[in-house]
């Protein structure tokens, strides 16, 4: 599975932290940006990521803002994008299990590097139920 990752400068450390504990366990993540904690536009980061989703270039994808607000808002407006902010260990098993979230939000402000890798590990541990919430996904993307 591909999967891309980007910040904006309130996400750029732990974007990097992340780069780095998933590649000690052997999965390469793609990075999309922001390359430096220089000031940039969370939308442009969302839309460079999504981008990538919808044209199957990545399955799924990480973004971090300072909160992971402004970014999932941003995330959420293309159709096809499901970003959650995984702001807890059961929130992550949700995103996945009913609302199948294929993108992960964090807040590199507001998140330890410990709470964000252990709620990633869940997120991609885990299946889409499908079935009835199948149906309520279909009706987003009308």
């Amino acid at each position: 599975m591909k999967i891309a990752i980007a910040s904006d400068h309130g996400g750029f450390e732990l974007k990097t932290q992340l780069i780095e504990y998933y590649k000690k366990q052997g999965l390469t993540l793609q990075d999309m940006g922001t390359y430096s904690s220089d000031s940039c536009d969370y939308p442009d980061i969302a839309e460079k990521l999504c981008r990538a989703i919808l044209s199957g270039d990545v399955q799924m994808g990480i973004l971090i803002c300072g909160t992971g607000i402004g970014i999932s808002i941003a995330a959420n407006r293309y159709k096809g994008i499901r970003a959650a902010i995984l702001y807890s260990d059961d929130v992550a098993r949700l995103a996945r299990e009913h609302n199948n979230a294929n993108v992960a939000v964090f807040g590199g402000r507001t998140m330890t590097k410990e709470e964000v890798c252990r709620r990633m590990d869940i997120f991609l541990q885990t299946e889409f139920e499908g079935g009835r919430h199948q149906r309520r996904i279909d009706k987003l993307d009308k």
